[in-house]
């Protein structure tokens, strides 16, 4: 298994997916702060796009891997195709695909073919071809079930381009919390293979366990389940370097529904502190916050 660590386009790693999904992507995605149950819906406010996960830079670790009945036959040819398309890799989008597309179709029973069809997942996303990107995704998963990057990436992009009123709704929510709860377990057991540093792998590995908590607060929020939601998104933002101002931003949303308006300033105002186009709407719903947590009664000491 080769995991990946991108978050941040400027630095780090487990950066990359275009928030396309979100905040002017479709209309659909979240668009609303509630849904049923008698609650206004609201308009999510507009967002230039920002980056999920991309591959900047990848350190290859060898995790869970399904087990070979046999040492396959080495084919040179094969093993210089699949080099040529490791190395270039982090290229554009187009040519990675074009070379993906390639390899898989010359060598479909390539040992290789699972690394491909997940480096294929990131480039369909950045590419905006989400439905070759799941394509590619179900194939990598079908290969290697704990493939983390597939299985966070996905569960992330579910939650963040969700109609409710799309047939089968409920069951991509389900699927999402299922990929993102299995790579949690998956990443709470690696262990650190040769190759790469202790500080590399714990950063990787932190990385992605923000961005999993990340997507299972999505899940939780897109069916109302703010407390549940709340805890995800603070696990998400207190451990990545780079935390995402939409999962504040949500936050802030349900602690206001929580009646935690103090929360919610904080929340709303940590999403202004970051450059990008909720940064205004943020600051805003930060002082109307403050204001009715300055209002509310003073809470009684024993």
């Amino acid at each position: 298994m080769e995991m990946k660590i991108n978050r941040n386009c400027n630095s780090t790693v487990f950066a990359g997916i275009l928030l396309t999904a979100l905040l002017g992507f479709a209309p659909p995605v979240f668009a609303q702060y509630g849904g049923g149950g008698g609650m206004k819906q609201q308009p999510m406010p507009q967002q230039q796009q920002q980056p999920y996960p991309q591959q900047q830079q990848q350190q290859p670790v060898q995790g869970s891997q399904p087990p070979a009945a046999e040492t396959p036959k080495v084919d040179p040819e094969e093993e210089t195709a699949y080099k040529a398309f490791y190395d270039a890799k982090a290229g554009p989008s187009d040519q990675v695909i074009k070379s993906g597309e390639a390899f898989v179709q010359k060598y479909p029973t390539s040992q290789h073919a699972e690394g491909v069809y997940s480096v294929l997942t990131q480039a369909y996303f950045n590419a905006q071809n989400y439905d070759r990107m799941q394509a590619a995704a179900d194939k990598a998963l079908n290969l290697n079930p704990d493939d983390v990057n597939v299985l966070v990436m996905i569960g992330w992009f579910i939650p963040h381009n969700y109609n409710p009123d799309d047939l089968g709704a409920e069951q991509r929510l389900e699927k999402a919390e299922k990929y993102e709860t299995h790579a949690l377990a998956v990443l709470a057991s690696l262990s650190k293979p040769a190759g790469i540093t202790d500080e590399q792998f714990q950063t990787t590995k932190t990385e992605l366990t923000s961005q999993a908590h990340s997507g299972l607060g999505l899940v939780y929020w897109r069916r109302q389940q703010y407390d549940n939601s709340v805890k995800e998104l603070e696990q998400a933002t207190q451990i990545g370097s780079h935390p995402d101002p939409v999962d504040y931003y949500v936050m802030g949303v349900e602690l206001k529904q929580l009646n935690r308006p103090a929360d919610a300033a904080d929340a709303f105002q940590k999403c202004g502190n970051i450059s990008g186009g909720l940064q205004g709407r943020c600051k805003q719903m930060a002082d109307e916050s403050k204001k009715s947590a300055a209002a509310q009664p003073a809470t009684a000491k024993p």
